[in-house]
């Protein structure tokens, strides 16, 4: 607020300043404060020095001071210059120890609230880490805070608040002890609190506002989640299904909602609990507009928006729209083609056998909320980790077993190369670990899917072979675009160049020179099959499928992008441009270029660990990606795969389920075997959710 009633009672009391956020402030004229912002208003009464001679005057000022401050007053020691010394000391003749004579202030919502100054931990300003070098004008996400090593902050263990803040207690527990709880043990708590008369009386409103947002939280399958999770550690669908469950507490109407993929990240048992609370969105008067692959929420959804028929090109144009019903019924959608006929995306390769692979054995695995885990997995397999979210996949696989294998498989000797468990077996079967995840391929715009992958450099070969290059002496590096000779110098390289706009954002528009060619006009004059380097980087990749199918290995490499789904994106793409599912599935290229037939041979194939890599993808995609993953396995390597997606789940050799539930009630492991196996386990979720895909397939 802009505090203007309160600056005008202090000037009818004869009061011409206030202190405001420890600065003098007049009362008239009152300045307009800033009414978004948090401030901090103090009333001074009085500067004395303390001396037996003013003893009557400072009683005076005491007196005055409790008055106005009902039972509280500050304390504030100045210098002769009049420069602060010892910060500010509070007394009460209401909140003081009666042992050691230290006064509190009146608590205040802010002391709570490791997010404000008047309630964060003085030592790690309410990030709950030591963190050197950190200030209170830093917000705690900035990138070199996000990757540092913390310990916990020896100050507050952690705990991110004050010591008034953590000494005050509600049923023997102060508010970091609550905030420490998981969604759903805190909603057991506070439904069954036992209060009464005036307690009962305070908490009334409050405990009912608390309840409704924890359901809103379990709502939307995040009952997992512990209250003080630091924002920068959740997933993207989990930071979004938060602020959805944000949105069902507000009851807002005639809203519009658009949501983006809401299902990623969710096992199919959260499904149906996310599609009720859209539902519930809908139902109070609001429109949802979805973009989704799911096919549970598109047979759900009232009205659906068909785009293709392709991907970039080849699409952006509506294809079907109306019912599910209308999709199916229309032959030139694809999705409502996989929607009619589910029966085609059953598993179609058999499942390998298990009781003759290698078997890679990881014992007494207990990091986060695994309960000391026992797991074999099986080598030369398609391998799914399985089950609700929170149930420990990401720590299970991520952190024990990557971490591990790395350690193992590194040069150098550490002391205890395991990490989250008390040992591995049958590590030595295994050549190298890679994760392939969802993180960019390249950082700067110079990077691109033809440079990543590798098939760039066959690319400058071939034009550095024709008679025309040839004969004006030009090499491989003269088509490159990276370096000074060929490219065009006044874009770099680059094919745009960047303009600084005043008061604006600055923006990105072809380069004038190449027309966004990225060569020069020499280099430009070099032609294969009658295309120039500048236009084959602007090429498609199915285009450049059978532009250059005469070159075996250039031919497959590119024929491997169209399989995993890829055939949309140009070979000069831009990296930061690509999406993380995208920039993975590129990543998967360029480890399948490299199989060989002669890989099964080898003693020590490669392990691959992906991360749900059917986020982002259509049924479609889902499909050729199966393939693209089995493919690796039968060039002898070993895929474990962290997954939701019931399709590639039912293609699995074999499956690991963990659970039965998210947070402290996950991490054991409730099925493991072939898919027929963990159907039979009537514990398991994901067996449940399995058998009734196979059922409805069929």
């Amino acid at each position: 607020g802009i505090y203007k009633e309160l600056a005008q009672w202090a000037a009818r009391k004869g009061f011409t300043l206030l202190r405001v956020d420890g600065e003098p402030v007049p009362t008239e004229p009152w300045p307009k404060l800033d009414r978004y912002r948090e401030h901090n208003i103090e009333l001074p009464l009085g500067d004395v020095p303390a001396t037996p001679d003013n003893e009557p005057e400072l009683v005076g000022l005491v007196e005055q001071a409790l008055e106005h401050g009902k039972g509280g007053l500050w304390l504030i020691e100045l210098d002769a210059a009049g420069n602060w010394l010892n910060g500010q000391t509070a007394f009460s003749t209401q909140r003081a120890c009666p042992g050691c004579g230290k006064s509190f202030e009146e608590p205040d919502p802010r002391l709570f609230s490791y997010n404000s100054k008047h309630g964060w931990c003085r030592s790690c300003f309410g990030t709950g880490l030591e963190l050197k070098g950190f200030d209170a004008e830093q917000s705690g996400e900035e990138r070199e805070w996000l990757e540092a090593e913390a310990h916990a902050c020896p100050a507050c263990a952690g705990r991110r608040l004050r010591p008034e803040a953590l000494a005050i207690r509600f049923e023997d527990c102060s508010i970091a002890d609550y905030s420490a709880l998981p969604v759903s043990e805190a909603t057991g708590i506070f439904r069954d609190l036992g209060l009464s008369g005036r307690d009962a009386a305070i908490a009334r409103d409050v405990l009912a506002e608390l309840n409704n947002r924890l359901a809103f939280l379990r709502e939307v399958g995040l009952g997992y989640l512990s209250l003080d999770r630091a924002a920068p550690t959740l997933s993207g669908g989990e930071a979004q299904r938060i602020r959805l469950a944000a949105q069902l507490g507000s009851n807002l109407r005639g809203v519009c909602y658009i949501l983006d993929e809401p299902t990623i990240g969710l096992h199919p048992r959260d499904n149906q609990r996310l599609l009720d609370t859209l539902s519930k969105l809908e139902g109070q008067g609001n429109t949802l507009v979805v973009v989704e692959h799911d096919e549970e929420t598109i047979r759900r959804a009232e009205y659906v928006l068909d785009l293709g028929p392709g991907a970039g090109r080849e699409g952006g144009r509506v294809v079907a729209a109306g019912s599910a019903a209308a999709l199916m019924a229309n032959p030139d959608s694809l999705t409502g083609r996989y929607l009619a006929r589910p029966e085609r995306r059953l598993g179609k390769t058999p499942h390998r056998d298990t009781q003759n692979a290698y078997w890679l054995g990881l014992f007494g695995a207990k990091l986060n909320n695994l309960h000391g885990l026992d797991v074999e997995i099986p080598l030369g397999r398609l391998v799914c980790v399985t089950g609700v979210s929170g149930s420990g996949k990401s720590t299970l696989v991520r952190e024990v077993l990557h971490q591990s294998l790395k350690n193992l498989l590194g040069k150098g000797k550490l002391k205890r190369p395991v990490h989250g468990c008390k040992k591995i077996e049958g590590w030595e079967a295994v050549h190298r670990v890679l994760e392939v995840d969802q993180t960019p391929i390249g950082k700067t715009p110079r990077s691109c899917p033809a440079t990543y992958v590798g098939f760039w450099d066959a690319i400058r070969k071939l034009y550095a072979g024709t008679a025309e290059a040839r004969l004006r002496g030009y090499d491989p590096g003269r088509f490159s675009f990276n370096t000074k000779g060929g490219r065009c110098e006044v874009c770099a390289g680059q094919g745009y160049q960047r303009i600084e706009m005043s008061f604006l954002p600055d923006v990105q528009a072809p380069c004038e020179a190449c027309n966004g060619a990225r060569f020069n006009p020499e280099t430009l004059d070099v032609t294969f099959k009658g295309r120039t380097i500048g236009e084959v980087l602007a090429m498609g990749v199915d285009e450049a499928v059978a532009f250059f199918s005469a070159h075996r290995n250039l031919h497959n490499t590119l024929r491997l992008m169209q399989d995993v789904g890829l055939g949309y994106l140009t070979l000069g793409q831009r990296s930061p441009t690509l999406s993380g599912g995208e920039a993975q599935r590129i990543k998967l290229v360029t480890e399948l270029a490299k199989v060989k037939p002669d890989d099964r041979a080898n003693p020590r194939p490669a392990l691959y660990i992906l991360d749900e890599p059917t986020v982002g993808l259509h049924m479609a995609d889902v499909e050729r990606l199966i393939q693209v993953l089995q493919r690796l396995v039968d060039g002898g390597s070993s895929v474990i795969v962290i997954e939701h997606n019931l399709e590639l789940i039912a293609e699995a050799d074999w499956i690991i389920d963990l659970g039965p539930e998210g947070g402290e009630a996950g991490g054991r492991i409730v099925a493991q075997g072939p898919p027929g196996e963990v159907m039979k386990t009537p514990e398991s979720r994901t067996g449940g959710a399995l058998a009734e895909f196979f059922e409805f397939a069929r």
